[in-house]
């Protein structure tokens, strides 16, 4: 008894160095998962009270993660070095989806941050965000949407279009058909209603971006001068595709517009008498001498001195041109996108689209990506400007679980639909027997009426319904080649 006392002791003794050491190396390297990022360098999981963060594996962050799942506003900070304060860059959340028809797995992060406003310490996130996968109960739709409100009341104004856009849209049968139009409808009828609501949106309002993915195609609507891009692959490299155009006065097309509506087009120091007002043009808002960019005003007032030309809210510069009529982008998925980035104009202010692009095809990890590009858009802010604006980002991988149109693609995307195979053949329409030689599979799950019919499909399908399915498990895990399996071998697939 006394040898097993001794040796419970000793044992004691070891653990707590171990633990000890284990405490030491994480408050003098960081976090443990190694994720974290500049002057963040002490993890939370050693509970060191400083009020600081590590990387978004710690499971004593999951309370943080609810915040950014929800598309709650994160007002979480800390300090650097310098006395500034700096991003916490936890809390980005993840999910994924399955598009069946079109044989894709959209797997999603978020994250937002409360930007730093020295003389307004307390003031809040205006950016929103939602992410609702199977989107109206359909796991052909999928909706990703970024707001950046403005203003006094620009949180509220966020708040409210985020809640209220999606709750129109969820009730307009509509979308699945023809998405463009139910987008124009939905965002006037989100302005009117901000327009009636408690919130005060004559000088305060929000941009509006919006993405859905309807099987194989993307429905981008665009409010604003947040930003939807596509990382494409190019080779050995992603190159960015803009899916939207900032709506500003540096677009030609929305100048004039503005103009034949009464808008006064000048920039700041063109309205204070620094610069010439009668030139007209300002170079492109990519560049770096955008820090004075053109903005619209009321004949002989000074405000409201917008520097985009579309918004939600708003309701005076209604009368100048800033209406909330979304540009519509409509594009296909192909195999060669391999995501998608939607973010808010805290973002893109000082990066491109294709830095973006970079620093997301860099690392594997969507959360990773999120965390990068939050923090290098923070540093850039503060590099440039006593202030940083709201940051917020979503992030969509498009993983290509098989090519459609192969014998593995129709069964996934055939039996995915409900799951019973006998039920899906109740949904089929008379020529369901193009389903066995692959010509098409898609109608069958837009099929409305019901018919059982064809023996010979059953009788085809039952016979080769583990060859089909297990082939296809195997190409998702890369097992072996699945050209290399047959109908004999799928069955004793670990013998040699």
């Amino acid at each position: 008894m006394i040898n097993f006392l001794c040796l419970f002791l000793l044992l004691a003794v070891l653990f707590s160095s171990t633990v000890k050491r284990f405490v030491l190396v994480s408050f003098s390297m960081g976090c443990v998962h190694g994720k974290c990022f500049g002057h963040i360098n002490k993890c939370c999981c050693c509970r060191c009270n400083l009020n600081v963060s590590c990387c978004s594996r710690c499971a004593h962050c999951e309370a943080s993660s609810k915040a950014a799942t929800a598309g709650a506003r994160h007002d979480d900070s800390s300090k650097d070095r310098g006395g500034r304060l700096s991003p916490v860059l936890s809390g980005a959340s993840l999910g994924s989806a399955d598009v069946p028809s079109a044989g894709l797995r959209l797997v999603h992060s978020s994250l937002t941050q409360r930007g730093y406003y020295p003389g307004l310490p307390d003031r809040p996130n205006q950016d929103s965000f939602f992410v609702k996968v199977q989107f109206q109960g359909n796991p052909e739709l999928h909706l990703f949407g970024v707001f950046d409100g403005h203003g006094q009341y620009g949180a509220e104004c966020a708040e409210f279009a985020r809640d209220k856009l999606a709750d129109i849209l969820s009730g307009d049968p509509r979308l699945m058909e023809n998405p463009v139009e139910t987008f124009d409808s939905a965002f006037a009828a989100t302005n009117s209603a901000l327009h009636d609501s408690e919130i005060d949106d004559r000088m305060s309002g929000t941009t509006a971006i919006v993405v859905l993915v309807r099987g194989d195609t993307l429905f981008v609507a665009n409010v604003g001068d947040s930003r939807a891009v596509a990382g494409v692959c190019d080779g050995h490299r992603a190159v960015a595709e803009d899916l939207s155009r900032d709506q500003t006065p540096f677009r030609r097309d929305e100048y004039e517009r503005a103009k034949l509506c009464g808008a006064m087009v000048l920039s700041f120091g063109q309205l204070e008498g620094h610069k010439d007002p009668n030139i007209q043009t300002w170079g492109d808002e990519d560049s770096d001498e955008d820090d004075d960019p053109p903005r619209l005003w009321f004949p002989n007032a000074m405000h409201p001195g917008t520097a985009f030309t579309r918004s939600v809210g708003d309701s005076d510069a209604g009368s100048i041109g800033v209406i909330a009529v979304p540009e519509v982008k409509v594009m296909k998925i192909t195999e060669n996108h391999q995501f998608l980035v939607i973010a808010s104009d805290g973002v893109f202010q000082f990066l491109s689209s294709q830095a973006v692009v970079d620093m997301v095809s860099s690392v594997a990890d969507p959360r990773d990506a999120c965390s990068t590009i939050v923090a290098e858009s923070y540093k850039l802010w503060l590099d440039r400007d006593y202030r940083t604006d709201d940051i917020t980002v979503i992030i969509v991988q498009i993983k290509h679980l098989f090519k459609v149109g192969s014998i593995s693609s129709s069964w996934i995307s055939f039996t995915q639909q409900k799951g019973q195979m006998l039920e899906q053949l109740n949904n089929a329409q008379n020529n369901t027997q193009a389903f066995v030689s692959d010509k098409s599979t898609y109608i069958l799950y837009h099929q409305i009426q019901l018919q059982l019919h064809s023996p010979f499909l059953i009788e085809r399908t039952h016979a080769f319904v583990f060859f089909i399915h297990f082939r296809w498990l195997f190409t998702c895990f890369g097992y072996a080649n699945p050209n290399a399996f047959t109908c004999q071998s799928i069955f004793f697939p670990l013998r040699s």
